[in-house]
C-alpha cells in the first residue's frame, strides 16, 4: 500500500569452475555452497476474507508460485505453476486471488485472477506490453494498479471493476504515481514529486477533483491507506521531521483535511510499516532499529501503545491482521534464518510458526550472526555496518565489503545465502550502509544526492579503511562487491581507490548515467534526476560521477553479472564494463542471464552466481 515510491542476448555457455576439487573437504564445501543457493523462502502472507485461509508466495520447485495453507497451519496447497516467478498477491472479496507474473523477470506483467485450486483464471489487466505495477482490491471488489501503456514516462491509475470484469484507466497521472487506497468514490493517491519527495491527495473520482493531503516543505515520504472510511486516513510520514512516525489525517465536513496528527514516533527509530484491524480500531507497526525490527499495538480510539514481544528473528514484513482482529501473520526473516510465516496471537502473545522453508544440507544454527559496527567516515560523520566473521576466523585475514542498492536502501541483518557461502570459506563480510541509506532518518538519506555523491563515494573508502584500522580486514585480502547502486559503488571502488580491493563482483549495476537515462524506462529515468543529476542541466556531473569514464584505472580483477531483460539498470551498462576491460587486457568475467531482470528469481541462476562469487572471491582473496 504505498505512498511511496534486448536487443543482445548474449547467451554465455560457459560452465563455472568448480571450487577445487582437489580434496573431498573441497568438495563437501562447493556442495555446502550449491545448497546455500537452493534455500527456499516463503514470504507475503494475505488472510483469506473469512480468516480460514493464507494465502502466500514461496519457491519450493526454485521459482517463486502462489500457495495457500490453512490458517492454523497444514500441508501448503499450489495455486499458480509456470516457468516465472510469481509477485503482489491480494485476496479478492470473493474469495478469489490476484497475482502478478513477470515473464523474464521485466516489469511487463500480467495481473492475473484465479480461484484458490488456480482454475478459471483471467487476466485483469489488457495493456499489451507496458510496464504494469500490482495493486490491491478494495472492500467493494474494485482492484486499482497501475500502467504505462498510455505514456512511458508515466503510471496512470486504473481501477478493475467486478461487475464487468474489465480495467479502465481511473486517472491520467503525468509522472510516477498511483492509487494507494479505495472507499467508494473516493481515491487515496500518491504521487512522486522526486525520489525521496511524495504528494499526497484525496481524489473523487467522479469529479476528478483532488486535495492536497500533505503540504510541505523540501522532501518527505509517506505510505497510508483510509480508516474505516475515506474521512480518515492512516499514515507513515516523515513530513517536517527527520524519521517516519504513525500518524493520522482527518477531514471535516466540507472535506479540508487536518495536519497529521501523531500517534506515535520515536527518536530511536524509524516507523518500517503499518497494519490496520479491518474495523480501524488497531493497527500493528513496526520499528526499524537501525536494521532490526520491534512490534508494537496501538488502540486507534484512545491511543494507548504496548509492545508486542520479540520476532523470532530480526526482520518482519508483510503484515496482515486476520479478519476477527485476533492475530497477525506476517514473514519473519533474519540473518541465520530464510524468510517463514508466522503468526502472533495478540492476546497470548504467542508465536506460531506456519511455514518450513527448505534447507536441506544447511544447518541454520551453524551459521553465521552479524555483530552492528561503528566507525567515522572521511569527514566525521557515524557510519554503521553489519560484521560477518567466520567461526575461527584468524585477524587480519580476507574480508568482502558488500554495499547494498537504491541508493536509498538498507543494509540489514536478514538471510543473505552469497554471504554465508563466503563465511563457508572462510572470508568475512562487511556490510556498511554509506550515506544516502534509509532507516537513519531522511537528512542523512538526503546526504548522497547529486553532488554529495562524490563524498558518500568516499565513504566506500573509509569503509576499506575501517576494516583495516580496526585490524580485521587485511589491506591486501580486501573484496567489494554489489547489487544494482551497490554495483555502481562497486565501480566507484575499482576506479577511484585501485589500489584498495584485490577482487571485485559487479551485479547489475550502473557504470555510466548517460546511457543510464538513456536507456532505462522513461519513468525510472524521470525520477532519478533528483538523485543522481539532470542529464539535460548537470551533464558534466553525471560525467564525473560515472567510473566509465575511468576504467583506465581499473587494475583489479572483475566479475560482472546481469540480467538480459533488465529494464531498471539495462544490459548495456555490463556490456560497456565488459568490453572496455577485455580491450584493456584487463581480468573480467561476465556472466549474463538470459532470463533474469533486475536480480536472479529462479533458483538454478541464484545457484550460478552465488557458485561463481564465491569461486571468484575464493581464487582472488585467498592465494597468498
Amino acid at each position: 500500500m504505498p505512498l511511496p515510491f534486448r536487443a543482445r542476448f548474449a547467451m554465455l555457455f560457459a560452465v563455472l569452475p568448480t571450487l577445487g576439487m582437489a580434496t573431498p573437504a573441497d568438495g563437501d564445501l562447493e556442495a555446502r555452497i550449491t545448497a546455500m543457493g537452493r534455500i527456499g523462502s516463503a514470504s507475503s502472507p494475505r488472510w483469506s476474507p473469512d480468516g480460514r485461509m493464507i494465502a502466500f508466495h514461496a519457491n519450493p520447485g526454485g521459482v517463486p508460485q502462489v500457495f495457500w495453507i490453512p490458517a492454523e497451519g497444514g500441508y501448503p496447497r499450489a495455486v499458480s505453476a509456470g516457468p516465472d516467478a510469481t509477485s503482489s498477491l491480494s485476496w479478492s472479496p470473493d474469495g478469489r486471488l490476484a497475482y502478478a507474473v513477470s515473464p523474464g523477470g521485466g516489469y511487463q506483467a500480467r495481473l492475473l485472477l484465479t480461484s484458490t485450486d488456480g482454475i478459471g483464471t483471467i487476466a485483469m489487466d489488457d495493456d499489451g506490453a507496458a510496464n504494469t505495477f500490482a495493486g490491491e482490491f478494495a472492500r467493494d471488489g474494485r482492484y486499482h494498479f497501475r500502467s504505462n501503456a498510455r505514456d512511458p514516462a508515466s503510471t496512470d491509475a486504473w481501477i478493475w471493476d467486478p461487475a464487468s470484469a474489465r480495467a479502465q484507466m481511473a486517472f491520467r497521472i503525468d509522472g510516477f504515481g498511483g492509487i494507494a487506497d479505495l472507499a467508494g468514490d473516493k481515491a487515496l493517491e500518491w504521487k512522486l514529486v522526486n525520489r525521496g519527495n511524495i504528494d499526497a491527495y484525496l481524489r473523487d473520482l467522479r469529479s476528478g477533483e483532488r486535495i492536497l493531503l500533505t503540504p510541505h516543505k523540501g522532501p518527505a515520504s509517506m505510505s497510508g491507506r483510509f480508516g474505516a472510511n475515506a474521512s480518515t486516513i492512516y499514515l507513515s510520514h516523515n513530513l517536517e521531521r527527520d524519521r517516519e512516525e504513525f500518524a493520522r489525517i482527518d477531514l471535516d465536513r466540507k472535506g479540508k483535511p487536518s495536519k497529521p496528527v501523531t500517534l506515535a514516533a520515536r527518536k530511536d527509530a524509524e516507523l518500517d510499516d503499518f497494519a490496520l484491524s479491518d474495523d480501524a480500531g488497531f493497527a500493528v507497526l513496526v520499528w526499524n532499529v537501525a536494521g532490526r525490527n520491534e512490534l508494537e499495538r496501538i488502540d486507534l480510539a484512545d491511543g494507548r501503545r504496548s509492545p508486542l514481544p520479540a520476532p523470532p528473528a530480526e526482520i518482519v514484513g508483510d503484515l496482515d491482521i486476520a479478519p476477527d482482529g485476533r492475530r497477525v501473520v506476517m514473514s519473519v526473516a533474519g540473518s541465520i534464518a530464510p524468510s517463514d510465516l508466522w503468526t502472533l496471537d495478540l492476546a497470548t502473545q504467542a508465536w506460531t510458526r506456519l511455514t518450513w522453508s527448505a534447507h536441506p544440507g544447511i544447518d541454520l544454527a551453524g551459521l553465521v550472526k552479524p555483530e552492528l559496527r561503528t566507525f567515522t567516515s572521511h569527514d566525521g560523520l557515524e557510519l554503521t555496518g553489519w560484521l560477518y566473521l567466520p567461526r575461527d576466523f584468524r585477524k587480519p585475514g580476507p574480508v568482502v565489503l558488500s554495499f547494498h542498492g537504491g541508493p536509498e536502501g538498507q543494509e540489514r541483518p536478514g538471510f543473505r545465502a552469497d554471504y554465508q557461502a563466503l563465511l563457508a570459506s572462510g572470508i568475512a563480510v562487511f556490510a556498511p550502509n554509506i550515506r544516502g541509506s534509509s532507516g537513519f532518518g531522511k537528512r542523512f538519506m538526503q546526504m548522497d544526492n547529486q553532488a554529495g555523491r562524490f563524498a558518500a563515494n568516499k565513504d566506500i573508502k573509509a569503509s576499506a579503511d575501517f576494516l583495516v584500522a580496526s585490524g580485521i580486514g587485511e589491506g591486501k585480502h580486501l573484496g567489494i562487491m554489489g547489487g544494482s547502486y551497490g554495483g555502481y559503488a562497486t565501480m566507484v571502488g575499482v576506479t577511484e581507490f585501485p589500489d584498495t580491493f584485490a577482487a571485485a563482483v559487479n551485479l547489475f549495476g550502473m557504470v555510466n548515467f548517460e546511457t543510464f537515462f538513456a536507456r532505462s524506462e522513461p519513468w525510472m529515468a524521470a525520477i532519478s534526476t533528483s538523485e543522481y543529476g539532470d542529464p539535460k542541466t548537470q551533464a558534466k556531473l553525471l560525467r564525473e560521477l560515472s567510473p566509465i569514464h575511468k576504467l583506465d584505472r581499473v587494475r583489479t580483477p572483475l566479475m560482472v553479472l546481469h540480467g538480459a531483460n533488465d529494464t531498471n539498470v539495462p544490459v548495456v551498462e555490463a556490456e560497456q564494463i565488459v568490453d572496455t576491460l577485455k580491450a584493456r587486457g584487463i581480468d573480467v568475467e561476465y556472466i549474463l542471464f538470459p532470463d533474469e531482470g533486475h536480480g536472479w528469481r529462479k533458483e538454478p541462476n541464484r545457484v550460478r552466481s552465488i557458485l561463481g562469487i564465491t569461486h571468484f572471491f575464493r581464487e582472488h582473496l585467498l592465494a597468498n
